[in-house]
């Protein structure tokens, strides 16, 4: 039996796996979480045999709390089941731990199959993300300005693009306005970029951030 644990701020998306996964029969979700906090409290109560993670959880989420999951627990699988698609954050994930990275418009089959193989101790990850793991291998930088931001950087980056306001990103990420202030100044440096629009025009260009309804 794989005896999972579902991380998601949201209880219609916890119900939702839950119910997929009910209607198998190898896997069982023992443990829910819907926050990084409680994450760690219960991947350090026990041994799990996956995590099933979202990446936008309030408090500590996304590539910070992966690295302190892998940190802690190093053979534990994480697979990430994301609103963000595989532009925005696959591969970073991957590089930070994850075992495999779906987005939340995957087939329930899909997600099935990824906990099956990230649970064996394989990888799960579509063949566009694959190529550009490749790419990483033979080439670290692609030519793209983003890449070389830091997750912290990063982070603050897709925020930013999202258009959320510098003391908002500042409390959601538990930083001082003036430490997210110093990361957007260096963001749109690395980046050549002169204000917050010109950055949100590259982030929906390089397909970072997700357009807005027209």
């Amino acid at each position: 039996m794989i005896r999972i644990l579902v991380a998601d701020d949201h209880a219609i998306v916890r119900d939702g796996l839950k119910q997929i996964f009910a209607e198998t029969a190898d896997i069982i979700v023992e443990g829910e979480a819907t926050n990084g906090h409680e994450v760690m409290t219960r991947v350090r109560e026990r041994d799990w045999d996956a995590v099933l993670m979202d990446m936008s959880m309030p408090g500590r989420s996304g590539i910070e709390l992966i690295k302190q999951v892998k940190a802690e627990k190093p053979a534990l699988p994480i697979l990430i089941l994301s609103m963000h698609g595989e532009e925005q954050y696959a591969v970073r994930a991957l590089r930070a731990g994850a075992a495999g990275y779906l987005t939340k418009e995957s087939a329930s089959e899909q997600v099935v199959s990824a906990i099956r193989k990230v649970a064996a101790g394989g990888l799960y990850v579509s063949a566009g993300v694959a190529e550009r793991l490749a790419a990483e291998l033979t080439r670290r930088d692609d030519g793209l300005p983003h890449t070389q931001l830091s997750d912290r950087e990063y982070q603050v980056f897709h925020a930013l693009a999202a258009g959320k306001a510098v003391g908002a990103i500042a409390e959601e990420l538990s930083l001082s306005v003036k430490t997210v202030s110093t990361h957007k100044t260096r963001i749109l440096q690395k980046l050549g970029l002169g204000n917050t629009a010109e950055l949100i025009r590259y982030a929906i260009r390089h397909r970072l951030v997700d357009e807005p309804d027209s």
